[in-house]
């Protein structure tokens, strides 16, 4: 057991597990709704890598795929390019995708993460990628906007209350 810091995210997604797991597998539908291409064939042990969308060939985050049940389970380790070859600064992603209905419940863990730091920007990053994920399965089209750029600090003062 480990004592780094974990980030869970629960959605709830209008679809069938097939096209939550196209989504997140399909490097133009990754593109469309994450600005990066997942790259890879999938396949336990293979590389995977998180590549931009601008044409430049820059994997942002790569990684091995560690299981791929589809359309229900996919792991993957993350690290940033340098730390390739430290697997101690890897965080591990799950995707747990369950059908009921016409609906898939979708869990994303990213676990062993470095700090609390990575942690706050991993919750910030999932939470705007699935959103938009969410909204292009379910409408047809992504976000009016790309949802990791709303600032994240912008917080109300507290009641008022400025008593020190």
């Amino acid at each position: 057991m480990t004592d780094k810091p974990t980030f869970v995210y629960v959605s709830y997604i209008r679809g069938t597990a097939e096209r939550v797991w196209d989504a997140l597998t399909d490097a133009a539908l990754t593109a469309a709704y994450w600005g990066h291409a997942n790259v890879s064939d999938w396949r336990p042990g293979s590389r995977w890598e998180h590549l931009r969308t601008d044409g430049s060939g820059v994997a942002d985050v790569v990684g091995t795929v560690v299981e791929s049940d589809r359309p229900t389970r996919l792991v993957t380790s993350w690290a940033d390019p340098g730390d390739e070859d430290r697997q101690d600064r890897w965080s591990r992603v799950t995707f747990d995708i369950r059908p009921h209905a016409d609906i898939v419940r979708l869990t994303v863990i990213h676990e062993d993460l470095a700090d609390e730091a990575e942690r706050d920007q991993a919750a910030a990053g999932w939470a705007a990628v699935l959103s938009n994920l969410k909204t292009l399965l379910e409408t047809g089209s992504t976000l009016p906007q790309e949802p990791w750029l709303v600032p994240t600090d912008d917080r109300p003062e507290a009641d008022g209350d400025e008593s020190p």
